[in-house]
């Protein structure tokens, strides 16, 4: 088996590991410590800000067996299907490739089916402005009376492009891009981990192209 990508080793598995975006971790522990999770959440902002990896994060904390001060786990088994993306009940739709009418009728469809292996069916979809105008039509009475095992996640870098109708059914976050100072911190503790020796100049300078 090749080895795994660093964007993928080292891709946030709980809120703590998550970096430049403390006020939305501290707010969606504080919902799920509360008991106080909404039915649709919008994630927006740059890309790279960790927008996926957050909507995941949420979804294996919602479902965890054990959770730790609003933190999954990370061990009981809904927090290992979760990290292994063999979990059925966690559903990832890229609507840049899956955005017509069509595929929103089949996901209304199915989502009144009650999950099969932990307490939520999350529907996370990627790229969610890319949805056509009769998609979304389609889509908002889903959002406005959805079933109450189900979850929705609406990731954009392109927020402006959501019908109003749409934003205003779900509780929206917005993400910022990640400053130099903790681009720079991320980049060293991923070097010292690696075992690989970086200049503090050079790693200022790859902060600075990451932008």
């Amino acid at each position: 088996m090749g080895r795994q990508a660093f964007y993928r080793q080292w891709r946030s598995q709980t809120f703590g590991q998550v970096v430049g975006q403390d006020p939305i971790t501290r707010t969606l522990r504080n919902a799920l410590q509360s008991g106080r999770l909404v039915h649709a959440y919008l994630f927006c902002g740059p890309r790279g800000v960790g927008k996926t990896s957050m909507a995941r994060i949420l979804a294996k904390a919602a479902n965890c067996q054990d959770l730790q001060d609003g933190e999954p786990c990370g061990h009981c088994p809904s927090c290992v299907a979760i990290t292994e993306g063999r979990c059925l009940d966690i559903i990832e739709i890229d609507a840049a490739s899956r955005n017509s009418v069509e595929d929103v009728r089949d996901l209304r469809d199915k989502v009144n089916f009650a999950p099969s292996e932990v307490k939520y069916k999350f529907y996370i979809l990627d790229e969610a402005h890319m949805l056509s105008g009769s998609a979304y039509n389609a889509l908002l009475k889903t959002l406005e009376e959805p079933p109450p095992h189900a979850i929705f996640v609406l990731v954009t870098t392109e927020v402006h492009k959501l019908p109003a109708t749409v934003i205003s059914r779900c509780q929206r976050l917005d993400f910022r891009r990640i400053g130099l100072a903790d681009t720079v911190k991320h980049l060293a503790l991923v070097c010292k981990s690696e075992g690989i020796d970086a200049e503090p100049a050079a790693l200022d300078y790859i902060g600075r192209l990451a932008t």
